[in-house]
């Protein structure tokens, strides 16, 4: 499928957005930018804002709010775009985050193995699902730690996506090393399935920079309608072990291996975490939107996933190298505990006061507080379901009850805990506007 253009009049449409902002608020958008970094920034650093900012993780909400169906955001990024615009427009919160588009054809072309999304492997209205498993064997921890790039190449690339099969029939890459090795091998690229796989690299590459001309530079964008961003690229992937469990050895995998093999797994972890700190550069402090936050998606950490022990061993010790690096490259790690953290916030005062953030999801907010009120800004946690089936006046009292207590002597961020998919528009409004309606001290 196609990439589609974008409009002709869309630049037009943003300068009409630009008018009617100021009309609105009788400032700039680039003074209304300003007052929303330093919102959150106050937040961050413990100090009070002129009120608690709101944050909205929205998900799949812009495109079900312009009418659209979940494979927009695969397959017409042009439209993509101005949902997110419409609805940052119309709602208006201090900050965004997870409105990216995604580009279908290419996945379609590199046949992804390890997602399913609409409109592509999955019908127009049904939204992503990730495709958990084994994609290195439990006994591929001495091939990836002693040539993590042959792995790479010969073994997990070619099980996450389908169109790279072919690379499984390469000799290992060390043998390339020295004399004419590299040249012995070359008639494997004249195989029927090395020229096919030459073929979908070149298609999706032409895929790839078609949808990077569309998208464009499209964070700058919004900032330039007012709107920051609450993350920013670049830092250490999170947790080590997230990406073991998530990417290579699946839940199953990753847990097995913490009673039949720890010390691999561990191994793995260290060298993950070695990689990364290896090629993390500092944060940029001439670019726009000071401090830079980097978040965090935390999945096995979670208290149903470990005892407090396997925490101490496997889960935080990386973690925790990750943001201290990261703070040290001037950047703020957010760290969004998804699931259950409340026996585990004393963790986190071993990170520097002020220099991150902790977003919870099923965490007690009120406990977190208690325990991090003076150390670390706190996010949290309008639950989903809330927002999709209570009323505006429910999502307004459970706001206020979190800013009131939460909010008090500052260090907090108002945000919904998972996704809004399908919130309801007055619900979302109703969260947004609680703020501007309940003062904190």
């Amino acid at each position: 499928m196609a990439v589609p253009k974008p409009s002709e009049g869309y630049a037009e449409e943003n300068k009409r957005f630009r008018e009617e902002i100021e009309r609105k608020h009788g400032k700039t958008p680039e003074q209304l930018y300003d007052e929303r970094e330093k919102r959150i920034r106050d937040a961050i650093q413990l100090k009070v804002p002129d009120r608690v900012p709101v944050v909205l993780a929205s998900g799949y909400f812009p495109i079900y709010y312009s009418g659209l169906l979940p494979s927009a955001q695969y397959y017409e990024p042009a439209l993509q775009k101005k949902a997110v615009r419409k609805y940052l427009f119309d709602f208006e919160p201090d900050m965004y985050r997870g409105e990216g588009a995604a580009n279908g054809p290419l996945l379609e072309t590199l046949e992804m193995k390890q997602t399913l999304w609409p409109g592509g492997t999955l019908p127009p209205q049904i939204t992503h699902q990730f495709i958990e498993a084994e994609y290195m064997k439990a006994d591929e921890y001495e091939i990836f730690l002693n040539d993590p790039s042959d792995f790479a190449m010969r073994y997990y690339l070619p099980r996450v996506y389908g169109a790279l099969a072919p690379l499984t029939r390469l000799p290992p890459m060390r043998n390339f090393l020295g004399g004419p090795s590299f040249a012995g091998a070359a008639s494997l690229f004249a195989s029927p399935e090395f020229r096919q796989l030459g073929e979908k690299l070149y298609k999706a590459g032409q895929q790839d920079e078609n949808f990077k001309k569309i998208m464009g530079n499209f964070t700058e964008e919004l900032a330039g309608l007012g709107f920051p961003s609450f993350t920013s690229p670049g830092g250490l992937g999170g947790a080590p072990f997230d990406t073991i469990s998530d990417y290579l050895r699946g839940m199953r995998g990753s847990m097995l291996d913490m009673y039949r093999q720890p010390d691999k797994l561990l191994a793995a972890c260290d060298k993950i975490l070695q990689w990364r700190m290896g090629s993390a550069v500092p944060a940029d402090p001439k670019k726009r939107g000071n401090p830079k936050r980097i978040v965090h998606p935390l999945h096995r950490g979670a208290e149903g996933f470990m005892s407090n022990k396997q925490f101490e061993t496997f889960y935080w010790p990386g973690l925790k190298k990750v943001a201290l690096t990261e703070i040290d490259l001037g950047f703020v790690p957010v760290l969004r505990f998804q699931g259950g953290f409340t026996s585990r916030l004393e963790y986190l005062l071993e990170l520097p006061k002020g220099k991150a953030v902790a977003y919870f999801d099923q965490t007690d907010m009120f406990k977190a507080k208690e325990v991090l009120g003076n150390h670390l800004c706190i996010m949290g946690n309008v639950p989903t379901s809330l927002l999709q089936l209570g009323s505006p006046q429910e999502v307004e009292e459970y706001c206020r009850k979190l800013i009131q207590v939460c909010g008090k002597g500052g260090g907090f961020i108002l945000v919904n805990g998972g996704g809004m998919d399908q919130a309801t528009p007055a619900n979302i409004k109703a969260m947004v506007d609680s703020p501007k309606k309940y003062a904190v001290s």
